[in-house]
């Protein structure tokens, strides 16, 4: 028997609910659940009611039978347990809920969030937390927003949903592959950036690669599950520059590409750089690096002819 919910809204909510056997189990790992849903600001959640034995109570705590992996990639909104104290979560925030423990958890109503989960049973995870692998206590992981995990959620609600030959093992072992993955990341959190330098990395690759899009700062921020005045001061504090600032830095490094190494007009280059006109973008360029667009592609070419 199993149970299956989609909505006519792409994306909005989707996910699946099905019976494991003896035999699923004795792989190690059977996956019980997985889903997806995006929640709005100001939407009633959960938004939908799921199978007993799923849903909250009216005290909106609720105790699960199995273990879940919950990952959050947009929004904020707070977590709780038996063992853990409240705490805020942000896009980029796995928690781990644990079987015969109480828990409670949910989305700001101002930012609503983005949330995928999977939800499994079996000796393999028994076996990690009698060996101290993960602790009831230990149950909030700053991950970052990785497009790596999210596909690992998406994969094993692809399968469950297809139910083909096999399909519990290969989502046990995405599963598993996604536990081992949390771990790896904990114990090198604190060998390695913080949490809240990964986000900047981020920021950074994400405006390194959105120069052909020109997303505001505030989509970015918003991608990132942070108010821009947050991501502003974080950023700032960590690169000595605002978020504005940077991707300025940004359009003259790839102006200054564009000018030695293709034939593009300065016309286009204005153009592919988001600049109003060509004249701004000239202006931009000399306040920036001293000479005229024209001029630093006539000194680099006189550079080259004379090496």
């Amino acid at each position: 028997m199993t149970e299956e919910k989609e909505t006519t809204e792409p994306r909005t909510e989707q996910f699946k609910y099905i019976q494991v056997t003896p035999r699923d189990k004795s792989w190690g790992l059977a996956v019980t659940t997985a889903g997806y849903q995006h929640v709005h600001p100001g939407d009633e959640y959960p938004l939908s009611i799921h199978p007993s034995g799923y849903n909250f109570s009216n005290s909106k705590r609720r105790v699960l039978n199995e273990y879940q992996i919950v990952y959050i990639t947009r929004g904020e909104g707070f977590f709780e347990s038996a063992s853990c104290s409240r705490t805020r979560i942000v896009a980029g925030d796995l928690f781990m809920l644990f079987p015969g423990e109480w828990h409670t958890y949910g989305p700001d109503p101002e930012t609503g969030w983005d949330e995928h989960w999977i939800g499994f049973n079996g000796g393999f995870m028994d076996d990690k937390i009698s060996s101290g692998f993960f602790t009831f206590k230990n149950c909030v992981f700053r991950m970052g927003i990785d497009e790596r995990i999210t596909n690992i959620y998406h994969e094993v609600l692809d399968l469950i949903r297809g139910e083909q030959k096999g399909f519990q093992q290969m989502a046990g072992g995405l599963t598993m592959s996604l536990i081992s993955r949390v771990y790896y990341e904990d114990i090198n959190h604190s060998l390695s950036d913080s949490y809240k330098t990964k986000i900047i990395k981020q920021a950074k690759l994400l405006m390194q690669e959105d120069m052909s899009h020109n997303r505001s700062l505030e989509e970015i921020a918003e991608y990132l599950g942070m108010s821009y005045s947050t991501f502003r001061r974080d950023f700032k504090a960590a690169c000595g520059m605002s978020p504005g600032q940077y991707r300025l830095e940004l359009k003259i490094i790839k102006a200054k590409e564009l000018l030695y190494s293709t034939r593009m007009s300065i016309a286009d280059i204005s153009s592919d750089l988001f600049f109003e006109n060509s004249g701004q973008f000239s202006n931009f360029f000399k306040k920036k690096v001293g000479v005229s667009p024209f001029e630093y592609r006539k000194r680099m070419a006189n550079k080259d002819n004379n090496s």
